[in-house]
């Protein structure tokens, strides 16, 4: 998320590579915590939980698309094509495991971190085409009722639950931090509910002969669908269009960088999310005049870190211009021309911005 200014930072600030860690001499520095980028991968525990999970779940859903056909059960069609998309999350968060272990190289100074993104953006358009889909012939289905076998309905329902239940204790021994793993894990959770919901279906067509019970659950599924479908395309795309994190606001972590008696003003600054559990900040920040750019830069640092968990910052940091003598104004003067791009966080902490920040950060 920028506070002021384009994300593209002036040619003042240096291209370092986010996996380096630099300090220039002189008034402008670049420096970069040492530190791992992102969630850590353990590529081979987690890549076999998740593909454990996916074999389970793909042998499930074949014998629940041919016993749906038998049954004449959309409840149970619907609940497969909900596990074809768990299946889907499984094999893009294989896929995405490998590339974003791959380290940075060339071009690709981040590797490829944000393949995690990509995937889980997929897999939420994909639930909710599948929503469309599903609500369409449950509708149908409403209107003009097929005889539906519940015997069948409920003993396949019944089985779902206990095989979602183990693919979710595998997946739930993964790196869940990631948002593909993440993701499919909330899949399987839905999809114990929507079997739940299946269930009761089976029972009602057993018990009352009741069809129309069985579009009913699976509109149920359609709901659930959406819900984790809107929800993968929502934090997605706020990484996208690199808005700040959750529970990090510029603004407030702007106010808590100048509250540093030697910082004269914080400007350029922009957070933002590299994929999931790597936020991000940029910085241009001026320390008043005979005071030690390295040692401002290393509070920062360090304040970034213990109050709102940002390991990955970059600051420029300058000397302030000195002061030019006005007459007739006592307000603070910045001669900085990188002022005139917006918003700058000004010296001269007051005691409610400090508060306002740690109240941001928790």
């Amino acid at each position: 998320m920028e506070n002021d200014g384009a994300r593209g930072r002036g040619g003042r600030q240096s291209a370092a590579r986010p996996d380096e860690r630099a300090s220039a001499d002189g008034h402008g520095h670049d420096h970069d915590r040492g530190h791992d980028h992102g969630a850590a991968v353990a590529a081979d525990s987690d890549r076999r939980f998740l593909t454990a999970a996916l074999v389970l779940i793909l042998c499930y859903m074949a014998a629940e698309v041919a016993l749906g056909l038998a049954a004449h059960s959309l409840a149970l069609i619907s609940d497969a094509g909900h596990m074809l998309t768990d299946a889907a999350a499984l094999v893009l968060a294989l896929a995405a495991m490998r590339l974003a272990a791959r380290p940075p190289a060339g071009r690709w100074t981040f590797g490829f971190k944000r393949a995690e993104i990509l995937s889980a953006q997929a897999n939420g358009i994909t639930l909710l085409v599948l929503v469309v889909v599903f609500t369409v012939e449950a509708v149908r289905r409403l209107v003009s009722p097929p005889t539906v076998a519940g015997g069948v309905v409920v003993a396949t329902a019944a089985a779902g639950i206990a095989v979602n239940a183990v693919a979710a204790w595998l997946i739930s021994r993964a790196n869940r931090t990631s948002l593909n793993v993440e993701g499919a894990f909330q899949h399987i959770l839905s999809d114990a509910w929507a079997f739940l919901a299946t269930v009761a279906a089976g029972v009602v067509v057993l018990t009352t002969g009741f069809s129309r019970a069985d579009a009913l659950a699976s509109l149920v599924v359609a709901a659930l669908m959406a819900k984790a479908g809107y929800g993968l395309v929502r934090e997605s795309w706020r990484i996208f269009l690199e808005a700040a994190p959750e529970g990090l606001d510029p603004a407030a972590i702007g106010a808590a960088m100048v509250c540093d008696p030697q910082i004269a003003e914080v400007h350029d600054l922009h957070v933002w999310t590299i994929t999931s559990g790597f936020p991000a900040l940029s910085a241009h920040v001026l320390v008043e005049p005979g005071h030690d750019c390295h040692a401002v830069q290393g509070r920062l640092q360090d304040l970034l870190h213990s109050r709102f968990g940002i390991d990955h910052a970059t600051l420029q940091v300058d000397h302030a211009a000195e002061p030019v003598l006005t007459i007739g104004s006592g307000a603070r003067a910045s001669q900085d021309d990188h002022k005139a791009n917006g918003a700058a966080h000004l010296g001269d902490c007051q005691p409610s911005s400090s508060g306002s920040s740690e109240g941001s950060s928790e």
